[in-house]
């Protein structure tokens, strides 16, 4: 085996820039099982529940959901 790698494999990909939206673009985006992270620096969106199993067992169980405020874990 030898240490050189082919001529191919260091093709680049070209990422387009992330959005850029507002907090009303950001409220309007937002799913049911999604929360909006306010920072002073940034706005995020992200799962309420991060285990996709536990997601998915909550999707099957259709279980309503009110207004949920994100919290740290």
């Amino acid at each position: 085996m030898s240490n050189i790698r082919a001529a191919g494999s260091d093709d680049l990909i070209k990422l387009n820039a992330p959005r850029q939206l507002s907090l009303e673009q950001y409220l309007a985006y937002l799913a049911d099982d999604e929360c909006l992270e306010v920072t002073p620096a940034a706005l995020r969106l992200r799962k309420l529940v991060l285990n996709r199993q536990e997601r998915e067992r909550q999707k099957k169980k259709k279980i309503k959901t009110g207004l949920f405020l994100c919290a740290q874990n």
